[in-house]
């Protein structure tokens, strides 16, 4: 099975009606990459059909979106907690029920901060270190990329 322009004009119209960022997709060495944002090939604009010989040359991928722009640290000597998994992270275990934690709060290494739920797997996020909650960097419900600056936290001492 190869993907026709219509099959990506379709992947393109889910990716945009769904809260995620991006989507990789990998087919019979056919790869398709896509990115909301600058990136992202305005609804309206009809993808042209790949004229290859080869399914497996082709790669389908838009210009690069912009990085995102991480905010500096408030205070200098905050710790940032990252992300350890790309996936959507949640700042409450369950819908209507409150956060992990909230800004000023006391934390240990073993605090959970948020979950991230990665294929339905949902996987505990932990502070890292002992110290005061002092920034929230992601909305809950976001979609995060591994590494992406979560929380900041200033030391304990």
């Amino acid at each position: 099975m190869t993907l026709t322009a219509k099959d990506v004009a379709e992947i393109l119209r889910l990716l945009e009606s769904s809260s995620f960022d991006s989507l990789s997709l990998e087919m019979n060495g056919v790869k398709l990459n896509l990115q909301r944002g600058s990136a992202a090939v305005a609804r309206d604009t009809p993808l042209p059909a790949p004229a290859l010989k080869n399914a497996a040359e082709t790669e389908l991928q838009p210009a690069p979106a912009a990085p995102r722009v991480v905010k500096p640290p408030s205070e200098p000597g905050l710790k940032d907690i990252a992300s350890p998994l790309l996936g959507i992270f949640y700042r409450a275990p369950k819908p209507g029920e409150p956060p992990f934690v909230e800004i000023g709060a006391e934390m240990e290494k073993e605090t959970v901060i948020g979950i991230i739920e990665v294929m339905k797997l949902m996987n505990s996020v932990r502070a890292g270190f002992d110290g005061e909650l002092v920034e929230i960097l992601v909305e809950n419900g976001a979609l995060v990329e591994y590494g992406e600056v979560l929380m900041r936290v200033r030391p304990g001492s």
